[in-house]
């Protein structure tokens, strides 16, 4: 039964089933264990990165496509909820017409980046989706009248969704049916075929799939589940705002995200967001904790001082990608292989 749930993708590691089981009970359990704003905060911005950066690695780590318009998708999902739920009013009805309408803008600027731009080069598509993500930015800034402009947009739901553990737990079985439908995907045979044209694009054409095709199907279904992940952003926050959801600094968490949890696996979208966004909200606070046991130490307390906390967040971003270069979830399926491997050589020796 769980391996038909997860499309026979099995985490394939003791430590990372472990792991995934504990990250799925604890996000499940949340709202009851951490009942502080900031920890609920935390887990909802865990489960929205989570379908993000899985949709981005739909793109990156399954497809080979590099792009830097993601975000302008993740935007287009949460403008799609606040100008709906502005101009309709609070009800089911705005929030089904706000999916809806950004679902559609998302196919139909997907599909005309595909076709138009996934024909050339790797390099010149990324500088294509680099340019449409600038302009789309700027036209949300600038129309102001629908868009809020730089202040955002702030909005009401229906009364359901007014107790903050409702709308978590919307949030968390939305996300966990997107997770779940991702995986369908990756190890449907459409997924095959997008992993073979990763591997080798000139033998998957040579066998006869048309692989602009796929990778413009690849290109649509990823900015589909990337919208929906700003859908889920915007109905948490109840705000949104150029800089929530279409800053540059939220396309290069994600790239550092898909590193760290290990490309090419949804499961390491879930590790890489948990570690990434626990690291991200309480790295300064810890930093705090620890400032006064150093205090006086004239290098030591520099380094260690509260403001600094970025530089270590970027060390641990080295040290992690220099332990682990094939993501944590790579490394762990890599160990149990090894350890397989070893144990058949064993078994099998005279």
């Amino acid at each position: 039964m769980i391996a038909r749930l997860l499309s026979h993708d099995l985490p394939r590691s003791r430590v990372l089933a472990v792991l995934l089981v504990l990250i799925v009970l604890g996000l499940a359990v949340a709202p009851l264990v951490f009942p502080g704003t900031k920890a609920l905060n935390v887990a909802a911005k865990v489960l929205v990165f989570i379908v993000l950066v899985a949709s981005f690695d739909l793109l990156l780590g399954y497809t080979g496509i590099v792009s830097f318009a993601h975000t302008m998708f993740f935007g287009i999902g949460a403008y799609g909820i606040a100008i709906a739920s502005t101009q309709l009013g609070p009800g089911w009805g705005a929030l089904a017409v706000g999916v809806a309408a950004a679902l559609a803008a998302s196919l139909l600027l997907s599909l005309l980046i595909g076709l138009f731009g996934l024909r050339v080069k790797a390099i010149f598509f990324a500088m294509i989706t680099l340019a449409v993500a600038s302009a789309f930015l700027t036209l949300a800034s600038q129309l102001s009248e629908w868009t809020g402009g730089e202040d955002g947009l702030s909005f009401r739901l229906p009364e359901a969704l007014a107790d903050r553990r409702a709308s978590y737990w919307l949030l968390f079985a939305c996300a966990t049916l997107l997770v779940l439908a991702m995986l369908r995907i990756v190890n449907s045979p459409f997924g095959r075929v997008l992993q073979a044209i990763r591997e080798n694009e000139f033998r998957a054409e040579a066998i006869g799939y048309r692989t602009v095709v796929y990778r413009t199907l690849g290109n649509v279904l990823s900015a589909l589940f990337a919208t929906l992940a700003g859908c889920l952003l915007a109905l948490w926050l109840r705000y949104n705002g150029p800089d929530t959801s279409l800053s540059f600094e939220i396309m290069l968490d994600v790239l550092l995200i898909v590193v760290i949890g290990g490309m090419g696996t949804v499961y390491g979208a879930v590790v890489g967001s948990l570690l990434f966004v626990l690291a991200q909200s309480y790295l300064q606070d810890l930093m705090k904790l620890a400032a006064p046991a150093v205090d006086g130490v004239p290098l030591l307390s520099t380094l260690i001082s509260p403001e600094r906390w970025l530089l270590w967040l970027g060390v641990l971003f080295v040290l992690s990608v220099y332990h682990f270069p094939n993501g944590i979830v790579g490394r762990l399926r890599a160990m149990k292989t090894s350890q397989s491997a070893h144990h058949i050589k064993k078994e099998t020796s005279p």
